[in-house]
């Protein structure tokens, strides 16, 4: 076997190979890389000695079976016998769903969670998203803080896990969407300043220093991460990758790192023969993020769609009636800001941003930009774990709100996302969890968080404590829910509403500019137009009378009995409710 590892600033490497060591020699064909031949097979433990140091980790790892920190272990991918015939499944169309395996049930696997892929069949999504699995130290967290970008978290099952996963998933129809993160690694377990400038002082990041994307180096750092996300769309065959803040991507090249990626990405698509795709998260509010590549470099990115945070801010305004921080903009009139983003893309698109103190964004080219490049949604992993508490929706809406920002979501124009649990109204929260092996690490996690809340006004013995292994065991879904009422009822509402979305061609439409929207701010009623099928939301606890264009209309589906308009158009729906409606035959 072929053993490699780019090491610039060693003098000697040598590989460690159960128990014996050979010195590896350079590379004549590439700078600063060392290579050599051993024997070794599938789950052989290797790793790399850079001049006198200690043994460490391959960059390149497949798998760590004792954590970031221990050696790394040989996978020979060609030995997993894949059942499922699999065509792949792209983005147009798609209904997607985030879950995070550590919470989506007790036991906190892979394997658990393959169990649990008959509800969301049921439920009617076309692509899990799964949030990051590469290792990091201890047994829980979120995954954002991982190491070995090419391996798989051990405790959820390591490699294998994951490819019985998606080969369950491919075998009942579902795609898999997986996060990475390319932005920053660690802080813990984190060996790669050893082997090369994997980061630079050039720039600066809320996590350090940057990723090396432009220093001197970077042409192999580039490759490090262009090869980690192609080896999961390849080795795991995953459908896509969401790629976590790409604003936090520094890069000054002429081409940038993200239309090098895409454009890989594109080029593995053509040669393994089925749709392959990448998700961005941006906060820059620019459509060239989602634009597609042109020769001479003088188109986008060409990423293949971005989620759009501006739609869950109005969103979450309108039903909540929050101001505090980035939804102060929106809260000033959320359905107008709501009906903006149904319509435009973005609501900050060139407009003055108070929380940033400047104009942001620049507006989308709806004549070029089909509405599926965004991904609109109620709840994510950020917006529910990023608050104090991890409280959902859910803790303190009705059930008719839920079922309206539902109604929202799901009939949008954008593609849709919920977050696990979200479909029946989970009331367990999802809250902000560590597992941090080193103690000083583990105290300054606890003391930041709590001094970031208690800014806001929150007593610090009242946020979790993130190392607390309860605040893991209360974020994991709890399927017992799905049994009673109302949690019975919102998931059999959020099934009615994505078979709808499949059954009725309008719903699909990705025209961003044949959008109506009509709203009363007072009132807290809204409605809009999908072709032929309109929607109506009440938010109010008033039943309001709504006049609607359009004419007489038949009911498609409706959270409360609720009586259809005549001629005159005119809608009485109750308070905190929502219908769908289409023509009169």
């Amino acid at each position: 076997m072929w053993f490699e590892v780019w090491a610039p600033q060693a003098d000697r490497v040598a590989l460690q190979l159960e128990g014996t060591t050979l010195a590896l020699e350079r590379d004549p064909d590439r700078t600063d890389w060392w290579a050599g031949e051993a024997e070794a097979g599938d789950g052989a433990r290797y790793g790399f000695v850079l001049d006198d140091g200690p043994v460490r980790p391959d960059p390149r790892s497949a798998r760590q079976p004792d954590g970031p920190d221990g050696l790394s272990a040989v996978v020979e991918h060609t030995r997993y016998d894949w059942r499922a015939e699999w065509a792949g499944r792209g983005l147009r169309d798609a209904v997607l769903y985030e879950l995070h395996i550590g919470t989506y049930t007790p036991e906190g696997t892979l394997d658990a969670a393959a169990r649990q892929l008959g509800h969301l069949i049921e439920l009617g999504v076309t692509h899990v998203e799964l949030m990051p699995l590469c290792p990091f130290p201890g047994r829980h967290g979120w995954g954002y803080e991982g190491v070995s970008l090419w391996a798989v978290h051990e405790p959820y099952g390591g490699p294998e896990a994951l490819k019985r996963f998606v080969d369950r998933a491919h075998e009942l129809g579902i795609g898999v969407v997986l996060d990475v993160v390319h932005n920053h690694l660690g802080p813990s377990g984190n060996h790669l300043p050893a082997f090369g400038p994997y980061f630079t002082d050039t720039h600066q990041t809320p996590w350090g220093a940057a990723v090396n994307l432009d220093a001197p180096g970077s042409d192999e750092v580039r490759a490090y991460l262009i090869g980690s996300a192609l080896a999961w769309l390849r080795e795991y065959r995953i459908d896509g990758l969401r790629l976590d803040a790409v604003h936090a991507l520094r890069d000054t090249r002429a081409q940038h790192f993200l239309e090098e990626l895409s454009a890989a990405v594109d080029a593995l698509a053509d040669e393994v023969g089925r749709p392959l795709f990448l998700i961005g998260e941006s906060d820059l509010g620019d459509p060239r993020v989602i634009t597609p590549r042109a020769r001479g470099g003088q188109g986008g990115l060409g990423l293949h769609a971005q989620a759009n945070d501006d739609f869950h801010h109005a969103l979450h305004t309108a039903l909540t009636g929050e101001s505090q921080g980035y939804y102060e903009d929106f809260a000033r009139a959320p359905l107008a800001a709501l009906a903006k983003t149904l319509s435009r893309g973005f609501f900050h698109d060139g407009t003055y941003s108070s929380f940033r103190g400047r104009r942001h964004g620049r507006p989308v080219d709806r004549t070029t930009t089909p509405a599926y490049r965004f991904v609109g949604f109620a709840q994510n992993h950020d917006q529910i774990g990023n608050r104090a508490m991890g409280d959902r929706l859910s803790a303190t809406l009705s059930p008719g709100l839920l079922a309206c920002a539902a109604a929202l979501t799901l009939t949008s124009p954008f593609t849709p996302m919920l977050f696990m649990g979200e479909e029946w109204g989970a009331r367990t929260p999802w809250q902000f969890f560590t597992d941090h092996t080193d103690p000083e690490l583990a105290d300054a996690v606890r003391r930041g968080r709590r001094r970031e809340f208690a800014a806001h006004g929150w007593a610090e013995g009242d946020v979790p404590d993130p190392q607390d292994p309860g605040t893991r065991d209360r974020s994991c879904l709890d399927w017992n829910e799905l049994e009673k009422d109302p949690h019975a009822r919102l998931l059999a509402w959020h099934r009615k509403l994505i078979a709808l979305r499949r059954a009725q061609p309008d719903l699909l439409d990705p025209d961003l500019a044949a959008v109506r929207s009509a709203y009363s701010e007072s009132a807290r009623w809204f409605a809009f137009r999908r072709g032929e099928v309109r929607i109506a939301v009440n938010l109010s606890r008033e039943p309001a009378a709504i006049p609607l264009q359009g004419g007489a209309a038949r009911v498609l589906a409706a959270w409360q009995p609720t009586e259809a308009p005549g001629a005159d158009g005119r809608l009485n729906l109750p308070g905190e409710s929502c219908v769908l409606l289409a023509p009169a035959p």
